[in-house]
């Protein structure tokens, strides 16, 4: 079962060290983020994931000296497409009937 909003542990690209807090750094289509251990492979949703600007996160990884855009393309290849969630195309016959 494919886990499309939560945090898997093959997304994960480092531990660091968040003012004294153990946190993960992850990878996904949208950027670098942080998460907690407890976080990573459970099938619910991670508010790490979603609930933070990503703008944030990359403040905090240069204010450690890090670049998150050379770690964004080192570990791209981290990233899962999820498969099915292509949108379904459009009959141009029957669009031009549709009202607006």
């Amino acid at each position: 079962m494919e886990n499309r909003y939560g945090t898997t542990s093959d997304m994960i690209i480092q531990e660091i060290d968040n003012n004294g807090a153990a946190q993960l750094l992850a990878i996904d289509s949208r950027g670098l983020y942080l998460t907690d251990k407890d976080r990573v492979d459970r099938m619910v949703a991670d508010v790490n994931r979603y609930g933070v600007a990503r703008e944030e996160v990359n403040r905090r990884l240069e204010d450690l000296g890090m670049d998150p855009l050379e770690l964004f393309n080192a570990n791209k290849h981290l990233i899962k497409t999820v498969s099915g969630t292509a949108k379904a195309k459009v009959n141009p016959i029957k669009a031009s009937k549709r009202r607006m």
